[in-house]
């Protein structure tokens, strides 16, 4: 039986919601990455084609490439995209170089409100700058990393009694990055059915994002901040204190001792294959994942449970995933593409846009009681979304993410040097980079 939500969601969208219409019917692109919630967002849109009049296609781009097919785009004037579903991180971007429409007069015409969706998703996905009532997008996926691990391994009695002996504590769901590590390290080669597996996938990934959106679940925790909250660009002592330098360490130790050989390079796709087919027994990766997980007959169907990132010394955080929706600046057809942000704002398709596999950033839909118990990851995706930062979203957000991947890849799969040597060198990096941008 279906929860109440999905119910009155569904009904709602059958009845085709009525979205005014002023404009001749057109094509409206929207472009986005190509994964498993832009197939889900294909089928909602089918309603919003019975609704308006307006014919949808898609311009889905594979993760890795994502970034530097549409930043082209964007940074070319194309008009390729109509409506663009960008990463949180270009938002500043999008804004300051004109990229993207201001949505502040649009959402008041229409009672669009900012105070309806999850606050860490307006911050992250939608202001520029950061902290300032300036939209230019409205929440559209909300995401996080969190962990999926093998629930039914952890419930094997004699897994339990082992780790009991060993650690003094029970098998299950671990309260701290440390306790996680030693249930990586408790993994490690053992035989399970025959099968040699390993303790945890993480991002290593070097090419695009994905071993910072690793190690920051471990950094900030530690203590690691961007910047002196009293003083904006102020990075010595913050990016490479104490605290985030444990951090990195922490990290590198546990790819040493929990993770798969020859898992140097890997990111989502790369942690998703290796959990699925038994190879580990917890996987980091954002939240978009798990419906999947769910649905997968070798580790779906109860075999799986879900936990937020875990805390360390300084807190509890995880990092920000997820986009937002904007109207692309360059569009010829803006009326349109502003007619879908406010078909797509209505908590009616909201809550259709959960039920088909989508992250609904809006309140409505997270905060109806019968969310929580509507999937077995809901309650995990509430508890992530509570506790989520996210990295630099400035206009050279790609400089400061590339010195980043390169500092932490090299200390923590390379082994080069100390992880108070990446800090520092880090530190330098940005440094040089918001001297170039004029912020320092």
């Amino acid at each position: 039986m279906r929860s109440k939500l999905f119910t009155t969601a569904s009904a709602g969208a059958l009845l085709a919601v009525t979205v005014a219409s002023t404009a001749q019917a057109e094509d409206l692109t929207l472009c986005w990455a190509a994964w498993d919630p832009a197939n889900a967002l294909i089928e909602l849109s089918k309603d919003f084609e019975a609704a308006s009049g307006h014919n949808m296609s898609f311009e889905f781009v594979p993760w890795p490439n994502f970034a530097d097919r549409m930043l082209n785009e964007l940074n070319s004037g194309g008009q390729l995209c109509d409506l663009m579903i960008g990463d949180s991180q270009w938002i500043g971007g999008g804004a300051e170089n004109g990229h993207y429409v201001k949505l502040n007069d649009f959402f008041d015409a229409n009672n669009i409100t900012m105070d309806d969706f999850i606050p860490a998703t307006v911050t992250g996905y939608a202001e520029w700058p950061k902290n300032t009532p300036n939209y230019y997008a409205l929440p559209a996926f909300g995401d996080v990393v969190g962990w999926t691990y093998r629930k039914d391994w952890f419930e094997r009695p004699e897994l339990q009694a082992e780790f009991k002996e060993k650690y003094g504590r029970d098998l299950g769901v671990p309260a701290s990055l440390e306790e996680l590590k030693d249930i990586a390290e408790f993994f490690q080669g053992r035989d399970i059915d025959g099968t040699t597996v390993y303790g945890a996938a993480i991002y290593t990934e070097r090419g695009s994002e994905g071993i910072t959106m690793g190690v920051t679940n471990a950094l900030y925790n530690y203590g690691f901040l961007y910047e002196n909250p009293e003083k904006p660009y102020d990075l010595e002592g913050f990016v490479n204190s104490d605290g985030a330098v444990a951090g990195l360490e922490y990290y590198k130790a546990l790819y040493d001792v929990g993770t798969p050989p020859g898992s140097s390079n890997w990111y989502m796709g790369e942690n998703i294959d290796a959990y699925r087919s038994g190879q580990v027994a917890m996987q980091m990766n954002f939240a978009f994942i798990w419906p999947g997980v769910e649905a997968d007959e070798n580790v779906g169907g109860g075999k799986s449970g879900y936990f937020p990132n875990p805390a360390g010394p300084a807190g509890q955080f995880a990092q920000l995933g997820g986009q937002g929706i904007s109207v692309v600046s360059y569009s010829e057809k803006q009326d349109a593409a502003l007619e879908y942000i406010q078909w797509f704002a209505q908590p009616e398709i909201q809550a259709k846009w959960w039920e088909l596999g989508g992250y609904s950033a809006l309140k409505a839909v997270v905060e109806d009681p019968d969310f929580a118990t509507s999937q077995p990851y809901a309650q995990t995706f509430l508890d992530s979304m509570a506790i989520v930062k996210d990295f630099w979203a400035e206009p050279a957000y790609a400089d400061l993410l590339l010195s980043m991947q390169e500092r932490v890849h090299n200390y923590v799969v390379a082994g080069d040097g100390t992880a108070k040597e990446a800090l520092d060198g880090l530190v330098r990096d940005w440094t040089e980079i918001f001297e170039d941008e004029g912020k320092l």
